[in-house]
């Protein structure tokens, strides 16, 4: 069944997974450059994100959607188990949002000048006047009513367990007193694992947990660093058992 899966892979998934992908990059520039960029900028990617894990045969299960207010803005923060968070995040968290990635993201050919023209917010850190630049562009987002999806962590796991959590997201959050949102991933790490980027997909079911929001109960850095350990917590209570526990990453 492996091999066969494979041959699908290569036969099959992956070619559509190109067309699509390039298809719904094209379509999120041209929708963006024209215009109405809060909707361009977010539906062509959920349906990018729903149309490869169903190209892939990967079950997604979701819990937790009810714990979501309809007009609240959030800062959603998740463990980043893998590669296939992106695609779980954008097909099924089911609200509209804008990433924090990665600055070397852009260079992602397709993928990179969507999420630029679609204003996705780049974290770039090379200097003080980039990083301010970089929470200007996710406060202006979230005072405009659009929440933002951050991971915390930086990059993604070698293990499967969880890294520490950086302070930025929580300290924006302090910033201007909105609730965050804790997600658990599990599943991604399965698919492909960091070190097996570019190999075949292993067949592994996806769950995403969206835990209830944590919501500031002051302002400052006592606010922060209370905030950011509940969350840390609330994400790992939620691991399958053998990524439970903290491991150092080192690329964070």
């Amino acid at each position: 069944m492996k091999y066969l899966y494979r041959a699908y892979q290569l036969l099959i998934a992956l070619p559509l997974g190109i067309i699509v992908t390039i298809i719904t990059a094209l379509i999120t520039v041209i929708g963006c450059s024209l215009g109405g960029g809060h909707f361009w900028g977010y539906y062509p990617g959920h349906c990018w994100g729903r149309i490869v894990l169903w190209l892939l045969l990967i079950p997604v299960k979701v819990e937790g959607r009810e714990h979501l207010g309809r007009s609240q803005s959030y800062v959603f923060v998740a463990n980043h188990q893998g590669a296939f968070d992106i695609f779980l995040i954008y097909g099924y968290l089911g609200r509209n949002f804008k990433w924090m990635m990665k600055q070397s993201l852009r260079k992602m050919p397709f993928v990179g000048w969507a999420c630029e023209k679609s204003k996705q917010i780049f974290v770039d850190k090379r200097g003080a006047s980039s990083i301010k630049k970089t929470y200007d562009a996710a406060r202006s987002t979230l005072q405009g009513g659009t929440s933002v999806v951050v991971f915390p962590e930086g990059s993604r796991t070698f293990t499967g367990h969880m890294g520490t959590f950086k302070r930025g997201a929580f300290m924006l959050a302090d910033e201007l007193q909105l609730p965050v949102v804790p997600m658990t991933i599990n599943g991604s790490f399965n698919i492909m694992p960091r070190m097996r980027d570019g190999h075949f997909v292993c067949w592994h079911p996806l769950r995403l947990t969206i835990h209830p929001a944590v919501y500031p109960k002051g302002q400052g850095t006592e606010n922060v660093q209370a905030t950011l350990s509940q969350v840390y917590d609330t994400v790992m209570s939620a691991l399958e058992p053998e990524y439970q526990g903290y491991k150092e990453n080192p690329d964070q």
